[in-house]
């Protein structure tokens, strides 16, 4: 099978803007325009109706709004503000500043109309932007093929405002946010994406646990086709890994020691290696190493044959790193969007 890895170039931007964010676009512009006509219907009397926000008009207060982003000040008004030490051409001559607190006001992206019932068990608590991400991952399977090999993780978008699924990840570089799955590929393009909105009140299925929810999903459209997926411990298990065997999707991780089918012979209680020292275990497709250099690894595959065990260090005592290590480095660190949403 021949894997062709899609070319979006970024320097690019009317190309990628005609065909990521048309339809997003359009869909701000409707329901902002839809809400405000909501607003005006409820009044019984009050200023003159605004005109309709227009596409031209939506983009616009979108590229002032990343701008801003570029630019902080203490308020709002300080960046349309004339006092000498604000005072930037660029706001004002791009839109007036009444008409952008206009569409800010009334921004939406989904009809209110559509408001599901919050004591439905299927109830999802992002369900005002949800077309949006829909719209998104729609956009990334079909205009790019993902590469051979993948790489699953998590990603914390900033966030201070006071959400019940805002999360807090000690390792990243910005501790608390908003927690994102994603699936890249050698590229670092975001193949797929979900938000994570708590603990699921109705999981697929039972016996799944929850990160074998969420790679199961983030893999549907890639199924069948022989990908290579790389994770870290907070994914891997032996259960996994089986199940996307199935469907043509191989996978190599890190793993804990105590997740279920694991050997219970590689475990924290019983492992004694020296430096340099490689275990291996198989049971079918699945093999599992341990292998010790400044500290012990474990890693799960069902990408690599079996490598032999014994202790592996050069002349000069430097401890040799196995195959299916370097691969785990060198593909497992796909993710490049952790590092954007943290700078």
């Amino acid at each position: 099978m021949v894997f062709r890895v899609g070319q979006v170039n970024s320097g690019h931007g009317p190309l990628a803007l005609l065909l990521y964010f048309a339809e997003i676009i359009t869909l701000l512009v409707v329901e902002t325009n839809r809400y405000y006509h909501d607003h005006l219907d409820r009044l019984d009397e009050g200023p003159s109706p605004q005109p309709d926000v227009t596409e031209a008009e939506m983009l616009v207060f979108l590229a002032i709004t990343i701008q801003m982003g570029h630019c902080i000040r203490d308020k709002l008004t300080d960046y349309c503000s004339r006092a000498y030490n604000f005072h930037t051409t660029f706001y004002g001559n791009a839109m007036k500043r009444d008409r952008f607190f206009h569409i800010l006001r009334f921004l939406h992206f989904t009809d209110n109309r559509n408001e599901p019932d919050m004591r439905d068990e299927n109830f999802y608590r992002l369900w005002k932007v949800r077309n949006v991400f829909d719209i998104l991952n729609q956009k990334f399977s079909k205009f790019c093929k993902p590469s051979e090999h993948l790489a699953v993780d998590e990603v914390i978008v900033k966030y201070k405002g006071r959400v019940i699924f805002r999360q807090c990840i000690p390792k990243k570089h910005k501790r608390f946010g908003i927690k994102i799955f994603k699936l890249c590929d050698e590229t670092g393009y975001t193949n797929d994406m979900t938000v994570y909105v708590g603990k699921d009140r109705q999981p697929t299925a039972q016996h799944l646990t929850a990160t074998h929810t969420t790679v199961s999903e983030l893999t549907k459209n890639i199924q069948g086709r022989g990908h290579k997926l790389y994770m870290d411990n907070y994914f891997s298990s032996p259960d996994l890994f089986n199940d996307l065997a199935t469907k043509q999707i191989y996978c190599c991780g890190t793993v804990r020691p105590n997740r279920k089918g694991m050997p219970q012979d590689l475990g924290p209680k019983r492992v004694n290696v020296q430096r340099g020292d490689l275990q291996v275990r198989t049971r079918g497709d699945l093999t599992t190493i341990l292998w010790r250099d400044k500290h012990v690894v474990r890693i799960l595959t069902s990408v690599h044959d079996a490598p032999a065990e014994g202790n592996f260090c050069d002349n000069n005592e430097e401890v040799i790193k196995p195959q299916i290590v370097a691969d785990y480095n060198r593909h497992v660190g796909y993710i490049r969007g952790d590092r954007m949403t943290n700078s």
